[in-house]
């Protein structure tokens, strides 16, 4: 027991990058995020602060202009970041988890010294493009296709929901795609998937129209089309073959970065409903004088801790280099389902100024719903659980 808790003691850096990312967000990023909702616009000069401030090269090593940080330390940067404005901590969550760590992970050195530099100093951004109308948890059903045709891959096939596709400072695309079929003794086909990078603005990669979305109207979301688009056969991320099963490995880490937003968003919403509750006077005393104010808020507290206990457990095992698939889901799981409940709650203290989109409450109660979905839905994680118990779920 006493190990255990050791382990999750945070060194004295990252508590100083906990705090600086924490004033970062009140000073800068909190002022300005309900005009930016407002505009549904990235805000590029606040991605440039956050470029500058090293919050994109955290988890990565100098050599590719990183920080030498571990995945704790991006974490705690994420989870700042949350508790003001769930747009701008997806965009660094993603861009990180999704748009690089793939090449940093399994990236050939050229592939690397080529895309890292301009990530992880916040000057471009990269997505991942998985998911498409009949596939994303089901990555059997990929339809896009990738043809080697004279020392090129040209693909050809379509691409939903994909973060960070369609910015000013996309520098890149990864596309799963099918790239052969093998017959199985059973005689059903299985289909070879493989990544493939795509740069920005190749002719043939169309970047729809942005989706009117419910929430994260900050965040940069697309559908992609690709007729024939034609890259170098250099391009293959990876082996060939491969493509989903190391996306899934990337997609473990990336839940948990996207436990700590989670996390920071229960903090937020608590942070505001207990403010508020402490302040607001009705029938001559303060709301937070009821006891079921109090308890609610009590409530949020828990989910809260819950949430980053479970969070801070997958991020330390991960930093070790210890198994952590089955923590990375739970963490995401308990997170989720924690957000979403302290939205709800801190909405309802705030009465009617809880649905207004100028009050961070009400967009996080607006927002929370995705976070159930993103990365991998509640039932998905329930999936993951279960088979990491032995459950044929």
């Amino acid at each position: 027991m006493t190990e255990s808790f050791a382990r999750l003691e945070l060194s004295e850096e990252q508590r100083r990058l906990a705090e600086t990312v924490r004033d970062f967000a009140d000073t800068v990023v909190a002022p300005a995020a309900y005009e930016y909702d407002t505009k549904r616009s990235l805000p590029y000069g606040i991605i440039a602060q956050m470029g500058e401030l090293g919050l994109f090269g955290l988890p990565f090593s100098e050599e590719y202009g990183g920080q030498g940080k571990d995945y704790v330390s991006l974490c705690l940067a994420v989870e700042q970041l949350a508790r003001v404005d769930q747009s701008l901590a997806v965009t660094l969550e993603a861009g990180v988890g999704l748009g690089m760590m793939p090449v940093y992970r399994r990236g050939t050195e050229e592939q690397k010294q080529r895309w890292l530099p301009d990530l992880t100093a916040g000057r471009a951004l990269a997505g991942f493009g998985l998911t498409e109308a009949d596939a994303g948890s089901d990555a059997g059903s990929t339809r896009t296709t990738a043809e080697l045709v004279d020392g090129e891959w040209v693909i050809n096939g379509s691409k939903q929901f994909i973060t960070n596709s369609g910015t000013d400072i996309t520098s890149l695309i990864t596309i799963t795609a099918v790239t052969g079929e093998s017959t199985r003794a059973d005689g059903s086909v299985k289909k070879e998937l493989s990544a493939i990078l795509v740069p920005a603005g190749t002719p043939g990669l169309t970047v729809e129209p942005g989706y009117d979305k419910v929430g994260w109207h900050t965040s940069d979301t697309h559908p992609l089309t690709l007729n024939d688009v034609r890259v170098p056969e250099q391009n293959l991320l990876g082996e060939r073959g491969r493509g989903y099963a190391d996306f899934l490995t990337s997609l473990d880490e990336g839940r948990v970065a996207f436990a700590a937003l989670c996390t920071g968003v229960a903090q937020g919403c608590l942070e505001e409903a207990a403010r508020y509750a402490k302040s607001r006077t009705v029938f001559g005393r303060t709301i937070g004088s009821n006891q079921h104010i109090a308890f609610t808020i009590a409530r949020m507290q828990a989910r809260t801790q819950a949430a980053r206990l479970a969070c801070y457990d997958a991020a330390f095992k991960l930093a070790a280099g210890r198994p952590f698939k089955l923590e990375a889901s739970i963490a995401k799981l308990v997170a989720s389902e924690a957000a979403v409940a302290n939205a709800h709650d801190a909405s309802q203290i705030f009465g009617g100024y809880g649905f207004l989109n100028a009050n961070v409450v009400g967009r996080h109660y607006r927002d929370s719903k995705i976070l159930e979905v993103g990365e991998g839905t509640t039932e998905v994680q329930l999936m993951v659980i279960a088979r990491c118990l032995g459950f044929e779920a």
